[in-house]
């Protein structure tokens, strides 16, 4: 049976297998947390994305006005295993956000589930948006506080 030769890859392959090397990505590998962060209604909400992380070792706190979410992932460390790929980045992935004013940062809320930590914190009631009620210098009545068809009685009897 003959074998199809690709010159362009198997002398790499024959070289990794001889010299038993592994194919890594260049330079060092930084554990990242890809994150999406959004606002709906009076809170925002963030995903952040840490597959393979213990539950037990994810640490959210909030210190001043910095928000330090860490992780880790640990390495599998058997001895009778012979590694072909391991792209896999292991270690501490720790992620600081900092924090604007008018978040009530005592009440964030997290879970993890499926490789996803998901924060809730809500906005502050201070900051939260309200109207304001008008006083009107000449009526004792806030502008805006009776009903139209109110208004135009009180008209037709002060005229």
């Amino acid at each position: 049976m003959a074998t199809r030769l690709d010159p362009f890859v198997d002398p790499t392959r024959w070289m990794d297998q001889l010299l038993g090397t592994l194919r890594e990505a260049p330079g060092p590998q930084v554990p990242t947390m890809p994150m999406d962060l959004y606002r709906a209604g009076d809170h925002y909400v963030m995903h952040v994305d840490l597959p393979g992380v213990d539950p037990g070792s994810v640490d959210v706190n909030v210190e001043d006005r910095t928000l330090t979410i860490r992780a880790e992932r640990t390495a599998r460390t058997e001895s009778d295993v012979q590694w072909l790929a391991r792209e896999r980045v292991s270690g501490t992935y720790v992620r600081q956000l900092t924090v604007g004013r008018g978040l009530a940062l005592d009440r964030i809320e997290a879970s993890y589930a499926d490789g996803v930590l998901t924060l809730t914190i809500p906005v502050a009631e201070e900051a939260r948006p309200r109207r304001i009620e008008i006083q009107h210098a000449g009526s004792s009545a806030a502008l805006g506080s009776a009903q139209p068809e109110q208004r135009q009685v009180e008209q037709a009897q002060a005229g």
